[in-house]
């Protein structure tokens, strides 16, 4: 099976460190862990002070490069580039952190909410936002891809990323009747808390869970329907003194019906 029937079918690759995505997560790990520390940032601590969010706290340019340093490139980024033909402007990327201990109880989220990502790993479809107090979820952001690229050295139980394969099938399938009918300018109005929570339910029960660990270099690449999350901080976990820091690119397609329709 080829990469790319591989990546369709699973809803993931990984990828090993090559000298080009290694040289790029050398350049970015000190200034993604000033940004962590950055009281700008103070807002993106949360889970008890053991996960720095970090959305968009990475000062890279459109092309994913930081200042004086290199492109963001390798292979990861030659089969976005060339098997998925998207060369879409790149977002300052997501700075995401964990801590040991990770995750502890807080204020920002109700019992239920840290039940779910004990139990389940908070396993979620990116772009869907929950809003409101009953937390009811609409598309916000028609994502192309996700790729996350490792910026520190971990044992494998510190909080790995963590897939539920082949999941985007069933998420597609379930967004597709969702949708169905409507403009893709609409889908941002219609809720789609009932199916979405139907879909995960059925992705839990008959897709196979896996952790990926990841070491500095290495890639990930997330189909933007696939269900993932993050594992707790193992009691023997040992990490950089950074934590497990990861930065993740989600460009945007320009139109929503791109986010459905392409494979």
């Amino acid at each position: 099976m080829n990469l790319l029937n591989r990546f369709l079918a699973d809803g993931f690759l990984r990828f090993a460190a090559d000298p080009a995505m290694l040289a790029w997560a050398y350049h970015a790990r000190p200034v993604a862990a000033a940004a962590a520390h950055d009281p700008a940032h103070a807002a993106w601590l949360r889970s008890g002070g053991t996960w720095f969010v970090g959305v968009d706290a990475l000062p890279n340019d459109p092309q994913g490069g930081l200042s004086g340093g290199p492109p963001l490139a390798g292979a990861a980024m030659d089969f976005i580039r060339g098997e998925l033909a998207l060369d879409l402007p790149l977002h300052r990327a997501q700075v995401s952190v964990c801590y040991p201990g990770y995750p502890r109880p807080s204020p920002e989220e109700s019992a239920a909410a840290y039940s779910f990502r004990r139990s389940r790993d908070a396993a979620h479809v990116d772009g869907l936002h929950g809003e409101g107090p009953e937390k009811r979820r609409f598309l916000r952001e028609p994502h192309a891809y996700i790729l996350g690229v490792t910026l520190t050295e971990q044992s494998a139980d510190a909080a790995p990323l963590t897939v539920w394969k082949g999941s985007h099938r069933i998420m597609t399938a379930m967004f597709a009747t969702a949708f169905a009918g409507r403009s893709p300018q609409d889908w941002k109005a219609i809720d789609v808390t009932a199916p979405y929570q139907d879909a995960r339910r059925q992705a839990f029960a008959r897709c196979e869970r896996m952790a990926l660990p990841s070491a500095p270099g290495e890639a990930v690449l997330l189909h933007r329907h696939l269900l993932h999350g993050v594992a707790a901080w193992g009691e023997t976990a040992t990490a950089a003194p950074e934590g497990r820091m990861i930065a993740y690119f989600r460009p945007e397609f320009a139109s929503p019906g791109e986010w459905l329709d392409r494979p």
